[in-house]
């Protein structure tokens, strides 16, 4: 009996443990329930509220973002027509030249050379057409002596052939009247036969003076000939001396030496004669106009046009800010790897652009809208509708209306309005339409499971 108080004690402790094992897992429960309410209303009601925008007024900036190089107005390889050794290099990398200035100078002495052998050349060739001119005179006079010298024993000929031949006759006549005698006769035929072979023999000779004109042509053709070894050699000279002044190499334009590729003493090959293209001695640009060649996406250019501002950039000049303009547009893209970008030709303005160099890296963004003054409206907001932009504009009740708008350009956030709203107004991004949170009656609510709860502890 004594051990009974003792046993009721220990009976009534192990009934509050289960009490309280009982009260702990009711708290767990209520806990889970509460907490599954909240997450299905009170989070999903602030969930529900459709996300809005309010149009404004302010400036809208639209800009076109590339990357290009920077390259000078003109740029120049200078490579020497003639080859040799070079013996003069006044001008070194980033001095500035003047058109006109000896830039590189070559040994000399062959060219020269070349130009004593053309001039003794062209001085023989002069000699030999004076000496045909002369042959050619002297047989001019000769022939035309001789020809009036046969047509003179011609002339004389034919004067004693007819004297001769009418006294024959006439002697001939008085014979048959008995009034001369034979003797005569015979004498008269005698000197008419004379006659007439000297007349032959002066026609004879003047056609062997007309075969000497044929002979005389062939010295005329002589004259030419040396005539045109005088103009061969005169070309040949002159071909000498334009080698011997290729020797100097002057620049081509006002500019800067960008590279120096020979040394003083270096051998190198001409420009015109090798195969390879000849020895590039140096580079010359003209930095009177620097400009930037970017490649712009062909989904951007068709907002490009000539003349619009650009502003660019340099990472050698983290806080200078350089101002551009369009210039020059390509009229055909150029297709790498699948991507296709068209060159847009940008000249540096001010003073500024001596501070950037050829070949240097530059970020434009070109400008093809700046208002001051726009109405702009989130782009979310604006929702194509096939070639219309609607916008759902909350009105002060809370219903929604939607209603049609005319959008100008954009600058990837916002879009300038241009007809349908109004600044103040409250429209809803169409994000959240997307996502059926709103939508005219159609809303959808979804909450989630609440947990189930097993001794206590989540599964």
């Amino acid at each position: 009996m004594r051990f009974s108080p003792l046993l009721d004690r220990l009976a009534m402790e192990g009934k509050t443990r289960h009490y309280y094992k009982i009260l702990i897992a009711a708290g767990a429960i209520i806990a889970g329930i509460a907490v599954w309410w909240w997450r299905g209303h009170g989070e999903k009601t602030n969930a529900d509220a459709p996300k809005t925008a309010r149009v404004e007024r302010g400036r809208l900036r639209a800009t076109i973002a590339a990357n290009g190089r920077v390259v000078p107005n003109l740029e120049v390889e200078i490579k020497c027509k003639a080859s040799g050794t070079v013996i003069k290099l006044p001008f070194d990398v980033s001095d500035e030249v003047k058109k006109g200035d000896l830039i590189l100078q070559l040994d000399p002495v062959d060219e020269e050379r070349s130009v004593r052998r053309a001039e003794i050349a062209l001085a023989a060739a002069r000699a030999r057409l004076a000496q045909a001119r002369t042959h050619l005179a002297v047989a001019e006079r000769n022939f035309a002596a001789e020809r009036q010298r046969a047509e003179a024993s011609l002339a004389a000929a034919e004067t004693r052939a007819r004297e001769a031949q009418t006294r024959a006759e006439r002697i001939a006549q008085l014979l048959v009247k008995g009034l001369a005698s034979a003797e005569e006769g015979d004498s008269a035929q005698a000197v008419a036969a004379q006659s007439a072979s000297e007349l032959l023999s002066a026609k004879a000779r003047l056609e062997e003076v007309g075969a000497q004109e044929e002979a005389l042509e062939i010295k005329r053709q002589d004259v030419k000939l040396a005539e045109a070894q005088v103009q061969a050699e005169e070309l040949a000279l002159s071909d000498a001396q334009q080698r011997l002044r290729d020797t100097q190499v002057y620049a081509p334009i006002d500019g800067v030496v960008m590279e120096r590729r020979v040394q003083n003493g270096q051998i190198i090959s001409s420009g015109i004669s090798n195969v390879g293209g000849g020895t590039t001695a140096m580079t010359i640009a003209d930095l009177s106009r620097v400009f930037v060649v970017a490649h712009v996406d062909e989904s951007d250019v068709g907002r490009l046009e000539v003349g619009q501002e650009v502003e660019i950039t340099a990472d050698a000049y983290h806080d200078r800010r350089f101002r551009g303009k369009v210039v020059r547009i390509a009229p055909k893209g150029a297709n790498v790897s699948n991507v296709v970008t068209f060159e847009a030709k940008i000249e540096i303005m001010g003073e500024a652009r001596r501070f950037l160099k050829p070949e240097m890296t530059a970020n434009i963004e070109i400008v093809v809208a700046d208002k001051e003054d726009a109405i702009v409206v989130a782009t979310e907001a604006v929702e194509p509708r096939g070639r219309r932009r609607v916008v759902n504009v909350r009105k002060a009740d809370g219903s929604v209306e939607e209603r049609e708008v005319k959008v100008g350009v954009s600058d990837g956030v916002r879009y300038e309005i241009l007809e349908g709203l109004q600044p103040g107004e409250e429209v809803l991004l169409a994000a959240d339409k997307a996502d059926g949170r709103w939508g005219g009656g159609n809303r959808q609510r979804f909450s989630p499971a609440p947990p189930m709860m097993f001794g206590g502890r989540r599964r």
